[in-house]
């Protein structure tokens, strides 16, 4: 039999240490701590930093956004400087989290997304908000169209992609492993569309575990994803080892979501059996694991990937 689990609070804590989705953005972390001490000073200069680095801005303020007083701080910074695009675009994250967690009003959340985008029309970022709603809410043709809204600003957005990945994903799970799914099409298009060095090249791998992930919701695939055939298929082969030539080609220290990207490929080489290739990985990763994939489906995140790490890295 396991072990008996860890007292409750420092299980939180230590969830809270390797599940932060400020990853390793020391910056974003800084200004989340102050933020949450009413210095929204601190964000401010720091969304200034960050500039039109589209996916950078995006991953700070959503980050940002799901601080508890993040929207009473954002309405004061508005007060004291009420043309704020920043300050206006961090509310409306804000508000999109407080909807999404039934704390504030759809219809309010969705004005102040657009309210944002008409203060900061060539930010994708307030687009990205209703996006997050609309999947969500699995509204199928507000999603298309706010797809386009991101990419028509920024055609590389990483976490606009990864949203639409994890909602086709969940389309006509009664079809059962059909290696034909839509899903992988979007995955492969977009991958192929995006330049070279794009990070969206590991896009098609994160398509395979959102769609593991809704088959074995549905129990069309085992609970255990390594007991899963479905990372030993040719396709999926394919799929995996395209990815990891691209990170050993191209890997983005900078990038802000690559360690999401990093999670993810680990997940799928643990899957496949590749311990190897997946101690590299977690190597990169160090502490900074993400819930997904590792909580697929329906598993504590926090035991899987220390379990997987410690196997790769040959660990007792």
């Amino acid at each position: 039999m396991p072990p008996p689990p860890p007292p409750l609070g420092r299980a939180r804590r230590r969830a809270a240490q390797v599940f932060d989705e400020a990853l390793d953005d020391a910056e974003l972390v800084a200004a989340r701590a102050a933020l949450a001490q009413g210095r929204w000073q601190n964000t401010r200069s720091l969304l200034v930093r960050t500039g039109d680095d589209w996916d950078r801005r995006g991953h700070r303020i959503t980050v940002l956004a799901r601080e508890s007083s993040c929207a009473a701080w954002a309405r004061e910074w508005l007060l004291a400087d009420p043309g704020s695009g920043d300050a206006s675009v961090l509310l409306a994250l804000a508000q999109v989290r407080r909807a999404l967690h039934g704390k504030d009003k759809l219809a309010r959340a969705r004005e102040a997304c657009r309210k944002a985008a008409e203060l900061v029309p060539a930010d994708p970022t307030p687009w990205l908000g209703l996006l997050l709603l609309e999947c969500a809410r699995d509204a199928e043709g507000d999603v298309v169209r706010l797809f386009e809204q991101v990419r028509t600003r920024y055609a590389d957005h990483h976490h606009a992609h990864h949203l639409v990945v994890a909602w086709l994903a969940e389309r006509r799970v009664d079809a059962g492993a059909d290696p034909l799914h839509e899903v992988y099409d979007f995955a492969n298009w977009a991958a192929e569309q995006a330049p070279a060095d794009s990070p969206l090249a590991v896009l098609p791998v994160i398509a395979h575990a959102e769609r593991y992930r809704a088959l074995a919701a549905a129990g069309h695939e085992p609970a255990d994803p390594v007991a899963s055939g479905h990372w030993t298929g040719r396709r999926a082969r394919q799929v995996m080892k395209a990815a990891f030539d691209w990170w050993l080609e191209w890997e983005h220290e900078g990038h802000p979501r690559r360690l999401v990207d990093l999670n993810f490929l680990a997940h799928a080489k643990v899957c496949e059996g590749r311990g190897a290739e997946a101690a590299a990985l977690f190597h990169r990763i160090g502490d900074h694991a993400t819930p997904a994939p590792w909580s697929y489906p329906e598993r504590d995140p926090l035991t899987a990937f220390r379990t997987a790490r410690a196997t790769a890295l040959g660990a007792t």
